[in-house]
């Protein structure tokens, strides 16, 4: 696996693509779009313990540490979920504990207005998806 950027410029890309995307239905559906790219999850990772909790949909979160960076694979059973874990994914998988934990998450959806454009419980599922991440860096570091 190649060595993605910063989390920072992985940001500022999305950003591009979502003003050019303009309205909250392309921008939607470009998040739905990206889940469609996420791996198959092996079934063994479809286990309680990589259940992220407070989502609308259930959603699989799992992780590995490999030379120093964490590595995140993902899936859910709602398209929209899967979409926005891919989205996180983006920004997090292959990077450091430390670019994990110094990089602001509420600051970087909130500046792609995603929790606007979503239901109160997929906001926090949205949050507990990013906990669990923050939780696996915590661990690694």
């Amino acid at each position: 696996m190649s060595i993605p950027p910063p989390p920072e410029d992985t940001l500022a890309e999305l950003v591009e693509e979502f003003d050019l995307l303009g309205d909250w239905e392309g921008r939607i559906e470009y998040v739905i779009d990206l889940g469609k790219g996420l791996a198959p999850l092996d079934d063994a990772d479809r286990v309680e313990a990589n259940k992220v909790p407070g989502c609308a949909a259930q959603v699989w979160l799992a992780s590995d540490a490999r030379d120093g960076r964490l590595w995140f694979r993902a899936d859910s059973d709602s398209a929209l979920s899967k979409g926005n874990v891919a989205l996180l994914l983006k920004l997090y998988s292959g990077r450091t504990a430390d670019q994990i934990l110094g990089f602001d998450a509420r600051a970087a959806l909130d500046r792609l207005g995603l929790p606007q454009a979503l239901t109160r419980q997929r906001a926090n599922g949205l949050n507990s998806m990013v906990g669990r991440i923050r939780e696996a860096a915590l661990v690694a570091a």
